[in-house]
Order: C-alpha cells, then sequence, then structure tokens
C-alpha cells in the first residue's frame, strides 16, 4: 500500500499525461507507471494527488558532503577539484547490487533530514569553494525538477553541475534534463539485456539511447562506470563487446570505469571483484582502442593513473583519490608530445584530496 502523500510533498512534476481510463501516466523514464488516486510510481517519490502528478522530494536531501571530483568517478573533469554532492531517495532501477540501497531503496522518507532550496545549494557550494554540485547516491533523473532547479542555480554562481546516473531517462526529459548538465558520469551496468532485466528490473536499450544522445548530440562531458559482478556482467566476451560499442559509437576518448563489487543488499552470496578481473577488462578495454580506462574501489596505481595516448607517459597518477603527479598543461596537453587529452582541464592547484566533508544545510 502507498503512503499517503502529504501537503508538504507535493511540488509539481512535469512529464506526465493523462490516460483515457482515467489513470495518469508518468513519461518521465521507461517504466511508464500509470497511477490511480494517491499512488506512487517505481522510483517511489513521484506520485499522483487528484489531477496532476507531483515529486515528493523537491528541496529534500538524504545529506549533503563535500568530496573530491574522482570520487564520482570523473578522472578528466577539474580533476583535484571539490564538489558538493547530494542525493534524495527512490530510484527507477531495482539493481539486487545496488551499493547504495539504504538510500535509494528508501521507502521512508525519515532520511530525509535536511533541506535545502536551490539557492542556498549553490551559495554553500560557492562559499566552500567547490568547482561543481553533483547529484548522486541515488538517481537524479527521478528528482529532475529539483535537479534541474539546483542546476540553473550552480550556474548563476558560476558552479558546474554533475549528474552522475544510470541514464534510464525517456527522450524528452533526457534533452530538458542534460541540458542542465555539465558534466555525466553514466552507470552502464552491463551489455546484455538479459541482465539488466534479471539484475536491474530494467532494459539496456534505453540507457544506450542515452549515451548516444550524450556523446553525439550535446557537449555534456561523459564519463562511464561499469561495476563488474563476478559470474554476472564480468565475462570477457561481454567486456570486449561493450568496448567495441563504446569505441564505435561513443568514440575512442570516453572514459571508462569498472569498479570492484562487494557484497551487498540482495547479492550478499557473491564474492568479491578480483582485482586481476579488473586488470584482464581494464587491457580487454585498452585492447579495443578506448584511450582512458580506469580502475576502481581497488588500490591499483596504474589502472588510476591518466597515460598520454600518444608518448603513453603517465600525465595524473592517483593513489585512490589522491593526485601523487601532475603534468599535464592548463589547457589539457601532455608536455613531451603535445597531445591534448580529452576533458575539461585547468591550471592544477592545490588538490582537495581524499577527504569526505559532511555538510548540515538547514
Amino acid at each position: 500500500m502507498d503512503e499517503p502523500i502529504s501537503p508538504a510533498e507535493r511540488h509539481p512534476a512535469k512529464y506526465w499525461h493523462m490516460l483515457e481510463d482515467g489513470r495518469i501516466q508518468c513519461d518521465l523514464c521507461p517504466r511508464d507507471c500509470k497511477l490511480r488516486e494517491g499512488q506512487r510510481g517505481a522510483c517511489f517519490v513521484r506520485g499522483r494527488v487528484g489531477y496532476t502528478m507531483v515529486l515528493t522530494t523537491y528541496g529534500r536531501s538524504s545529506g549533503f558532503c563535500v568530496d573530491p571530483v574522482e570520487k564520482k568517478p570523473l578522472n578528466h573533469f577539474y580533476p583535484g577539484s571539490s564538489i558538493l554532492s547530494f542525493g534524495t531517495a527512490g530510484c527507477n532501477l531495482a539493481c539486487k547490487f545496488c551499493q547504495n540501497w539504504d538510500i535509494s531503496k528508501s521507502r521512508s522518507f525519515d532520511r530525509l533530514a535536511d533541506q535545502a532550496s536551490p539557492e542556498a545549494i549553490a551559495r554553500t557550494a560557492k562559499g566552500l569553494g567547490c568547482k561543481s554540485v553533483a547529484f548522486t547516491y541515488n538517481d537524479p533523473v527521478i528528482f529532475a525538477e529539483y535537479a534541474m532547479d539546483v542546476a540553473d542555480a550552480c550556474h548563476e554562481h558560476g558552479i558546474k553541475t554533475v549528474a552522475v546516473t544510470a541514464g534510464y531517462i525517456h527522450d524528452q526529459p533526457r534533452r530538458e534534463f542534460f541540458a542542465k548538465m555539465d558534466a555525466a558520469n553514466v552507470d552502464l551496468k552491463g551489455f546484455t539485456d538479459e541482465f539488466y532485466v534479471k539484475q536491474t528490473g530494467a532494459h539496456l536499450q534505453p540507457v544506450l539511447d542515452t549515451l548516444k544522445y550524450l556523446c553525439n548530440e550535446t557537449k555534456v562531458w561523459v564519463e562511464l562506470t561499469t561495476l563488474l559482478i563476478p559470474g554476472h556482467n564480468d565475462s570477457a566476451q561481454e567486456i570486449e563487446q561493450m568496448s567495441e560499442w563504446i569505441a564505435k559509437e561513443l568514440g575512442v576518448d570516453v572514459p571508462l570505469h569498472f569498479t570492484a563489487f562487494h557484497p551487498d543488499y540482495k547479492m550478499t552470496d557473491v564474492p568479491p571483484t578480483s582485482r586481476d578481473i579488473l586488470m584482464r577488462s581494464r587491457e580487454i578495454a585498452l585492447t579495443a582502442g578506448l584511450r582512458y580506462v580506469y580502475t576502481g574501489n581497488v588500490h591499483d596505481l596504474s589502472g588510476g593513473t591518466t597515460y598520454c595516448p600518444g608518448c603513453k607517459q603517465p600525465l595524473i597518477v592517483r593513489d585512490w583519490h589522491q593526485i601523487r603527479d601532475y603534468k599535464l598543461t592548463p589547457d589539457g596537453a601532455c608536455p613531451h608530445c603535445g597531445t591534448v587529452i580529452a576533458g575539461h582541464f585547468e591550471q592544477f592547484g592545490k588538490q582537495f584530496g581524499r577527504r569526505r566533508i559532511p555538510i548540515v544545510m538547514s
């Protein structure tokens, strides 16, 4: 039974239409939830009140933290800078392996303890010296109206915006949502529809459509992340097919992060990803022609380093989220051979480092 939607939760939502049978259909994502009075969608945060749809988490957050941008992960978007991160609750996917399940799978708004207007978030980010604001922890497409308003406020203050998302969104809202974003890390969870259906309750093709749109029709800086789950999406054949698709459809300059799974949520019986699997997957992707392939959630100095695709020299050496050496020129070129590295770079100064600083907004 759906929880009642209180008056305080009734912020007008976009992307819906009325059906002939009297139900309202949500047009935000491919789930196309059809709702009667008082019902919520699969994401749990978009619901029907009367003859309209509302977003119940507008202005409410599960928490704010200042992180290194590398934690998103983004390795080619102003390396070393700090980013104000926050999320809300709920999700439009049902991943059995969710690493943030206590937030994304939450059916209780008790976790939404902090509140902040878009303007307050932008001012806070600027006051803390953050280069950007990240919509993360749970998928921002489900709180698109809030995220887009925050993005507008951030841009007024010269703050960049980043979406950490699974990319499961319909065409029209996709265009409006990403028009407000400067960068995105998209979670490409696997490369078979069978995996998406069985493990996430969704489908692969809408995610591929989002990726092709972002990389071919927008100026949004895009990096990809694939969490490798032993026995489920880590076969050499699947990694090869995925890498070849990325090279052909998105381009060889799109950074790809392979990250290690740890047993959690509904997959506590699956072992952690081995370092060998991560390194093997990285080699497969590099062989397929991708220029920037990284490993994450493990200690792997080589897998965290940005190498020049021209002369192969190490240019940004990372130890976890700490930059140990930085040799790029301010305009993002290799000082050895002049090859321009894909991404967004500036004069490198004092880095934020591996800190994580919780912020109380309200």
